[in-house]
């Protein structure tokens, strides 16, 4: 056998890792889904959203177009859904101790003020009022989340 007889099954598995990615079509794909994601981010700005969605379902909303648009940067962008199979074994265990870590310290922190003493209380800052609508129906400063 000659080197050349070895080298071209070698660079056929290469020309066929190549175009196991596809085209520029995919990618075209992935950055419109990514446009109307964020058109849906987007729509959450204005005050028809906000008087006809309750704020949690447009947390919750927010927070589904943030975790899809990851997903496609991640798998595509990143070629995370071209490698093998080894990624979950890194993936998973992190997800899993990341989800461990918010429901263990979500106690911690909505419980936090009821174990304060006297002396915590009074060096506290008291939580900002939100304002009132003015005589021409416009509040002055947007309040987050509305």
């Amino acid at each position: 056998m000659s080197p050349t007889e070895h080298a071209e099954p070698h660079h056929e598995a290469d020309h066929a890792h190549d175009h196991e990615h596809g085209g520029t079509g995919k990618y075209w794909a992935v950055f419109l889904a990514l446009c109307v994601l964020t058109g849906c981010s987007f729509l959450t700005y204005f005050e028809m959203w906000h008087n006809a969605i309750p704020v949690s379902v447009s947390r919750a909303f927010m927070m589904a177009v943030s975790c899809s648009k990851a997903l496609l940067v991640m798998a595509f962008f990143m070629h995370l859904i071209w490698e093998a199979n080894w990624k979950w074994v890194l993936t998973v265990p992190a997800a899993m101790m990341s989800l461990f870590l918010v429901c263990m310290l979500i106690p911690d922190i909505g419980y936090r003020t009821y174990h304060y003493s006297s002396e915590r209380w009074n060096h506290t800052p008291q939580p900002i009022e939100p304002e009132t609508h003015s005589a021409e129906g416009a509040s002055a400063v947007p309040q987050p989340g509305h």
